[in-house]
Formats: structure tokens, sequence, C-alpha cells
């Protein structure tokens, strides 16, 4: 097995122990004493991504530093199964939702870092950028939906179980992490440098807002979304998986060669262009009148998708030379994190105060926002080209 794929084998299994989660979310929040409101549901959310917002440069600029990445993918891994287990068993051990809470935050610390960088890993590797963030985002996608749909099944044998096969999978990921070199630069710079060295890159705020939008409308989906589809079609928590999936499945498996394409014709056209037709899909998702229409547009959101997701992530590494990809793939998350907490707060939030439709809009009119007022910048720092370069400013 490559080093490529072992590397997305344990992107895959991260988001796969994330998303298990999200289609009995809202039963598996009752269980562990949180109440069956939305709100309940997005502070669970909130707290293991607040966590993956404070820790996602730390790991990096960590790894940096050291100049090494599998010793502490390893230690990431492991932290999080602990945690995943340790939240299951709160029931038994008497303790209140905020205990919940809290173990939550600890595991979305540890958890960030098994995340954050075997992605830097990837790019790390040869290959071309494209193709290896496509691998990411392959992966990425690939997780979610496999979790989306396996979650939402363990959901209804029980509301715990989808805690417990994520603890399974991270604890499979620190072990398969272990086998894999390290390909990191062995010469570490201090850590004031590498952090003077990446602002000095205002480029990089270009695919950080991509990130942060286009992770928003992640976080809309595995909350909104399935809390919409459950509320407006009547399905349970196992067909709102497979309904999830929907969007999952063709996010996962366009990405890997929209990534490569993008090699050859440049970032632009994918990101630009698969923003605006990712919100217009997001809106129409809102607006459709039935079950049928809505998950056939949940399919053409995640083929635009795809368009988006790995060609952001490359211009991340064509922007930045190999000392400082972990803490500059570690502020790319930070933003993503950003962004999956703000599409839960603006999910629950504007749905408990107005609705379903005004969620939807909000959520797919930022997406179209930033691809229009982003789209100058983009063409600027990956023009059209038959490779990538590294932008140094």
């Amino acid at each position: 097995m490559s080093d490529r794929v072992r590397l997305a084998l344990i992107v895959w299994s991260v988001l796969v122990s994330q998303v298990f989660l999200y289609p009995g979310l809202e039963d598996t929040v009752t269980a562990l004493g949180g109440g069956d409101t939305i709100l309940a549901s997005t502070w669970f959310l909130v707290a293991e991504f607040g966590a993956f917002v404070v820790c996602a440069v730390l790991w990096g600029i960590g790894s940096d530093v050291l100049g090494r990445r599998t010793p502490l993918v390893v230690l990431g891994a492991a932290g999080g199964a602990v945690s995943y287990a340790a939240v299951a068993l709160i029931p038994r051990w008497g303790l209140t939702f905020d205990a919940v809470l809290l173990l939550r935050v600890v595991g979305g610390a540890f958890t960030i870092g098994a995340f954050s960088l075997s992605i830097t890993m990837l790019m790390d590797l040869s290959g071309g950028h494209g193709r290896n963030m496509g691998a990411a985002g392959t992966a990425v996608g690939l997780g979610a939906a496999l979790g989306s749909v396996a979650g939402g099944q363990l959901a209804a044998v029980d509301p715990l179980a989808p805690l417990y096969g994520g603890a399974a999978l991270l604890g499979g990921v620190a072990v398969l992490a272990a086998t894999i070199p390290d390909r990191s630069p062995e010469d570490g710079l201090a850590a004031d440098a590498i952090v003077d060295r990446v602002r000095s890159r205002p480029a990089l705020l270009v695919p950080f807002a991509f990130g942060y939008i286009d992770r928003l409308t992640a976080g809309f989906f595995a909350l909104t979304g399935v809390a919409y589809f459950r509320d407006a079609f009547g399905i349970g928590a196992a067909q709102a998986g497979l309904t999830l999936a929907l969007f999952f499945v063709p996010f996962a498996v366009l990405q890997y060669p929209v990534g490569w394409l993008s090699d050859r014709i440049g970032r632009f056209l994918p990101v630009v262009v698969g923003s605006v037709l990712y919100g217009v899909t997001i809106v129409g998702i809102g607006i459709a009148p039935g079950y049928v229409l809505a998950a056939g547009l949940l399919v053409a959101s995640g083929v635009c998708g795809a368009f988006v997701s790995p060609t952001t992530m490359a211009l991340v590494t064509d922007i930045v030379p190999a000392t400082e990809r972990g803490v500059a793939m570690g502020g790319f998350n930070v933003f993503g994190s950003l962004g999956m907490l703000s599409g839960f707060l603006v999910g629950g939030i504007v749905t408990e105060l107005y609705g379903y439709l005004p969620a939807f809009l909000a959520a797919g009119g930022l997406e179209i926002a930033i691809a229009v007022f982003a789209a100058n910048a983009v063409r600027r720092i990956a023009p059209d080209r038959s490779r990538p370069r590294a932008i140094e400013g």
C-alpha cells in the first residue's frame, strides 16, 4: 500500500469517526443528557470544533518546529480515540451534559492534530499539489459519505454506538500512522520565524476565505441539512444518513480527478465557477417542493463542491514552501473549523428564529458571495497555467 493511500485512509478514518455522529445526532445528544433541541446538538458540535480552531495551528507549528509529523499524528489519533470512548461512557458514570461538552473539547484538541497533519503529510509527497490534495479531498468526501450511511445505521441500533465506532476507528488510525515514513523537512524552524513567514504571504487569505465558507456549508449540511430532511420529509436517522450520502458520494469520487485536472488547467475555474454553482444548488435544496427533487439537488451540490475543495487546498500548497506547510495547513484548518462552527451556528440559530428556508438562503448566498468578491484575487494568484508555481508574496 502506497504512502498516499495510507495517508488518505487516515484522513478518511478521521472523517468517518466525526460523521458517524451526524445522522442520529439528536438521539445521541438526548442519550447523553443534552435534551432534544437543535441548540443542544449545536453546542455538542461547537465544543469539538471550537477546539479545532484553537489547536490546528498549534499542531502545525509544532510539526514545523520539530521537523516531524508522524509521531504527532499518532498522538492526536490516540487521544481522540480515548476521548470518544469516554464521552460514550458518561451516562454510566452519572455525569452531566457539561462533562460531555468538556470531553468534546479535549477530543477536538487531539483529533485536529491527526486530521490536519495527515493532510500536511500528503502535501509533503511528490506528484503534483492538485493530485495530492485531490486524494485528501476524496478521502474527506468518502469518509463523510460512509460515515453518514453507517452512522445512521449505528444510531438506529444504539444512539451511543457511533461514539464507540469513532473510538475504534481513531485507535486504528494511530496504529496505521505509525507505519508511515516522515517526509517533513528535517531541519525545523523556530516557531516565531515560521509564523512571521506565513504572515508575509497575504495570498494565503484567499484559500483560507474559501475554506471558511466551504466548511460553513459542510457544517450547515451536517446539522441543519439533516434536521431539515428529517423534519420536512419525515425520514428517520437511517434514511437521513443515506440522504446525506447523496451529497458526499459525488463530492468524494470527483475530487481526485478534479485535483489532477487543476494541475493542468489552473485553479481559477474550479474554485470560482464551482463555488457559484455550489451556492445555487444549496439554495435550490431549500426551495425544492419534494424529497426527490431535493435529493437530486444534493447530488448536484456534491458535484459542484468537488470542484472547489481540492483546488482550494492545492492553492495553499502552491503558495508556501515545504518548511511552512504544517502551519499553513493548520491555518487553513483554523479557518475551516471556524467555518464549521459558523455553519452549525448559522444553521441552528437562523432555523430556530426564522425557519429552514432563510437558513438555506444564508448558506448558499455566502458561497456565491465569496466567489464573486474574491474572483479577481484568485485570478491573480492562480491564473490558468499548465503547471502550478509557488507564490512568494
